[in-house]
């Protein structure tokens, strides 16, 4: 049976030391639900901190076995651990950093090499028990470093990872001085999910200007692996909200609260106290509102739910003395003897008086300054769906709303004008309309519930496994480089296609500034000097700079993807070429340089290229597409083509490429061995063109056609020395 590993913080099971013996209880949070509810074709095992400092080695041991039985493996963490990896780096650098709260965050690098011991403990914790056909799903933001560990040992695994927060944009994420580690480590994973697409575009934007890995849809090409990032809004579960287990006590709880708010309408808030929740805003906004619409003075009131959290961290012991002060300055201003605006509780509220409240409220004012998702408005609209009555204020800043916008009244949290028309909209919102907009949210909560999210999840990364495997290229080493080696040795007649730029020399911003080094002179001369070899460079350079660097050696060229051929030491021009469309296209490309600093124009006999190495990417991007359209108006019903190349755009005439000039010389003779080398799209058609026995090799990340691979030049450098090596062990 396959196996899913999954790696959290915390394991869904705490265990707590009582009167001296150890318990176990549900940690809370949907995530267990989500993952619990995954088929049974997996067998799941589960890593994670049992959220106890457990010093004793015999209490340790009991817990493990007890764990055990139930496939939960616990990560045991120090004091010191928990405080400078959790409660330091974790919340008080990550966490406000990945909120946008930059002001509070701490850069501290004690707290840093914490978090790093910690993520590498929990590799330790697991490096025994994984193996390469697992499937892992490592989850948020206080295990980032580990995919690049689990990477390092088992490159072969599948490996999901998940953050269940926001993820900032680059302009906030590259102040962090960790920023790089921490996207290495993500990067580990063969697939990346957020709950919304803005989460996922600034992941990809950092990803590429710091890390410099560029995106195709969504994926991403790191070494010989796909890295699809992608968008999986988390639900809830919906049934367990929609048609709770009422027990006599509850049902008693809802008349009560009713009684209680008799003639007036609930206005329900639940956060965890936390600055990125927007209660002190929240309060100074209803404030505002019983202010300016006196009308509503005893017959509405906000009750409102405020769990503890980290009470030993300075910002929420402060955040907790303001909240105090707002709600005691609300009431005293507006109250009377028989009615308070504000019911204030800071404590947790179990699961039966939580729905109630959330069956009986009128109005949730959700309104957080940001937020990875914000499961309390999905859960506060399943509860209703009986009655289908109830209205939901929603802020922009939270992830839910992307899915809610439909049927919640949206603000932006920081105005309290904005939330004080909203409450005066919810107030006065007809019935009809209600359960319009509820049937509406309702519809798409129950599809998207916390068992779709990890459905999904998983299934999206098994398509993603099977995918790599189908179009995965083998790495030229070992026994794949020794058979290449052995039918290249016994052939007598070989003929071998290497393209230049990428393959042979580095990139290098200025296109002139990479004329061979003297190392692939020597690789050249050694290859072209065996009687056996033909040697071709098929290259997308123009000829006057292929003969300058090149033209000395004994081999022959395409230029200009085959515009023009040398063969027997002379240049011939391609019969199916003209040139007559250049002028208009250059003063296209010449427009495109004025307003894009930085990109020019190379001019070839027979092509125009427009090269924007230098530029941000996506503002190459967008030229690249305005450049397509105007050129489709301005070159119509001529046979022109456009390359797209590794930073680079070329145009030229559609019936020469790399392809036929490689036939060319394929068809020339019977061949014993051929092989054609190349890194990006346009050496696909050297590829193609090979006969089926022929060895094709790409160079870099990427899908290809080729069957094999090497990873940059200095290994494309090292194969052909082997190859030179065996033409000189032969001579001897």
């Amino acid at each position: 049976m396959s196996r899913l590993v999954i790696i959290s913080n915390r394991l869904p099971i705490t265990v707590n030391r009582m009167d001296g013996e150890l318990h176990y209880h549900p940690s809370a949070g949907g995530l267990a639900t989500g993952l619990n509810s995954l088929d049974d074709s997996y067998n799941k095992i589960w890593i994670g901190w049992p959220g106890e400092d457990i010093a004793n080695e015999w209490e340790r041991e009991a817990i493990r076995s007890d764990l055990m039985k139930r496939s939960l493996v616990p990560v045991f963490l120090t004091e010191r651990e928990i405080d400078l990896y959790y409660e330091g780096f974790s919340n008080k650098t990550i966490w406000p950093h990945f909120h946008y709260f930059t002001e509070y965050t701490v850069y501290n690098d004690e707290m840093w090499q914490a978090y790093q011991e910690v993520n590498f403990k929990f590799f330790q914790a697991i490096e025994d028990i994984l193996r390469e056909d697992d499937m892992v799903w490592v989850h948020d933001y206080q295990l980032m470093l580990l995919p690049a560990m689990i990477r390092e040992k088992f490159p072969k695994i599948s490996m999901g990872f998940f953050l269940h927060i926001p993820f900032p944009s680059y302009e906030v994420f590259r102040i962090l001085p960790w920023r790089k580690e921490i996207l290495d480590g993500i990067l580990g994973s063969d697939q990346v999910g957020f709950h919304t697409f803005g989460y996922m575009r600034h992941f990809l934007s950092a990803a590429y200007r710091i890390t410099g890995y560029e995106h195709e849809f969504g994926r991403l090409t790191i070494g010989d692996r796909q890295v699809n990032v992608d968008v999986f809004p988390m639900g809830i579960e919906y049934d367990k909200y929609a048609h709770p287990n009422v027990d006599a006590q509850t049902d008693q709880s809802s008349g009560e609260i009713r009684k209680l708010h008799a003639s007036r309408k609930i206005i329900l808030s639940v956060d965890r106290l936390d600055y990125t929740k927007g209660i002190p805003h929240r309060i100074r906004a209803f404030g505002q509102f019983i202010r300016n619409n006196p009308e509503y003075i005893g017959k509405v009131n906000l009750i409102m739910i405020v769990v503890p959290s980290r009470a030993n961290v300075d910002q929420y012991q402060s955040l907790k003395t303001e909240v105090d002060i707002l709600v005691s300055q609300v009431n005293s201003e507006y109250g009377t003897f028989d009615w308070m605006p504000i019911h204030y509780y800071y404590r947790s509220l179990n699961f039966a008086a939580l729905t109630t409240l959330y069956k009986e409220a009128d109005i949730a004012l959700i309104t957080p300054l940001r937020d990875g998702m914000n499961l309390v408005a999905k859960e506060y609209i399943a509860a209703k769906d009986d009655s289908k009555r109830g209205v939901l204020i929603l802020s922009e800043m939270a992830g839910a709303v992307y899915e809610l916008n439909d049927g919640a009244i949206t603000v932006n949290p920081q105005s309290a004008k904005e939330i004080e028309a909203a409450l005066i909209e919810a107030l006065e919102m007809d019935v009809d309309e209600q359960h319009k907009r509820m049937e509406e949210m309702q519809e798409k909560l129950k599809q998207y519930d916390v068992k779709h999210w990890a459905a999904t999840f998983i299934r999206e990364q098994q398509k993603l496994k099977e995918k790599n495997k189908m179009h995965h290229t083998t790495h030229l080493s070992a026994e794949a480089l020794k058979v290449v080696a052995e039918s290249y040795e016994q052939a007598a007649h070989r003929l071998l296609f290497i393209d230049y730029d990428g393959t042979l020399m580095s990139f290098d911003p200025d296109p002139q500034a990479v004329k061979p080094d003297q190392e692939v002179l020597d690789v050249l001369v050694k290859l072209a000097s065996d009687p056996k070899n033909t040697v071709v460079i098929n290259s997308g350079r123009d000829r006057t700079t292929l003969e300058k660097w090149l033209g000395h050696l004994d081999v022959e060229m395409a230029a200009e993807h085959g515009v023009w051929m040398k063969e027997n030491k002379k240049w011939q021009l391609n019969s199916n070429v003209v040139d007559g469309w250049k002028p208009k296209v250059r003063e296209l490309l010449e427009n495109l340089v004025s307003r894009t600093p930085g990109s020019f124009i190379e001019e070839k006999d027979y092509s125009l290229a427009w090269h924007y190495r230098n530029i941000d990417r996506d503002l190459g991007n967008k030229r690249v597409r305005e450049f397509r359209d105007m050129l489709t108006y301005l070159i119509q019903n001529q046979d022109l083509q456009v390359l797209e190349g590794n930073k680079v755009v070329e145009i030229k005439n559609s019936g020469v490429n790399k392809g036929k000039a490689t036939q060319h010389w394929v068809n020339k003779q019977k061949w014993d061995f051929v092989l054609g080398i190349g890194d990006d799209s346009t050496d696909e058609d050297i590829f193609r063109a090979l006969p089926d026995w022929g060895v094709s090799i790409k160079v870099g990340p990427g899908r290809t056609a080729a069957r094999y691979s090497l990873t940059g030049v200095s290994e494309v450098r090292r194969f052909f020395t082997q190859l030179g090596q065996i033409a000189e062990e032969a001579k001897a």
